[in-house]
């Protein structure tokens, strides 16, 4: 399920997106990444997060602070997309590891269109999931453990390349080439077994034959 929809064909907003770089526009950058993808990467971080709104919110929070950080060493060896992904990941495998890490805040002035930005995405994405039905479905698909879920929503709600599915779950956006293929192969298997698990518990519900 896609929350909002990005604004423009992809192609165009990567550019877009590389051309604020080129300027060392970086505010406006990161501000374009979280205007257009912050929606999605906002329901996988709930998803992440076992739909805990406020951890959620923090970790969003966290991401629009590390993407206006780490963007100027940003090397394009993905999509801006993918990256942004990467790191949403990565900072919650952190927040796991570290549960009393202290969150960051940004502090610049001239990040204050940022911040407004990202509060905007928490808010109108959080009122959307909230008033969203789930149905008999999508109550199965909640019940599985949390990585199956993340994949799901990877693949199939945000349609994904098993490539940058590998990066995204590796946390990392720039995989050697034989790391890259091996994870993705390994994640592709794995949404097979996944499928046929769904598969079997739809038919034990009586939803498919």
């Amino acid at each position: 399920m896609v929350v909002l929809q990005v604004m423009g064909d992809a192609t165009t907003l990567e550019d877009r997106i590389r051309a604020h770089c080129a300027e060392h526009r970086w505010v406006e950058a990161t501000t374009l990444i979280v205007r257009e993808y912050g929606p999605d990467i906002y329901g996988f971080l709930l998803t992440a997060h076992g739909g805990d709104d406020t951890a959620t919110s923090e970790a969003f929070s966290d991401l629009t602070e590390a993407l206006w950080r780490q963007l100027p060493a940003f090397r394009w060896e993905s999509s801006a997309r993918t990256w942004a992904y990467a790191i949403a990941h990565k900072l919650t495998l952190m927040r796991r590891r570290d549960a009393a890490r202290a969150r960051r805040r940004v502090v610049d002035a001239g990040v204050s269109e940022l911040e407004r930005v990202a509060a905007h995405v928490r808010t109108e994405t959080v009122s959307f999931l909230r008033t969203e039905k789930k149905d008999r479905l999508q109550a199965i698909r909640d019940s599985l453990p949390e990585d199956d879920r993340l994949l799901l929503l990877l693949r199939v709600d945000r349609g994904l390349s098993w490539n940058e599915i590998a990066r995204i779950l590796a946390g990392d956006s720039s995989l050697d080439d034989a790391t890259l293929a091996k994870e993705a192969a390994r994640h592709r298997k794995r949404y097979q077994l996944l499928k046929d698990r769904l598969r079997q518990l739809a038919r034990r519900e009586g939803l498919i034959r």
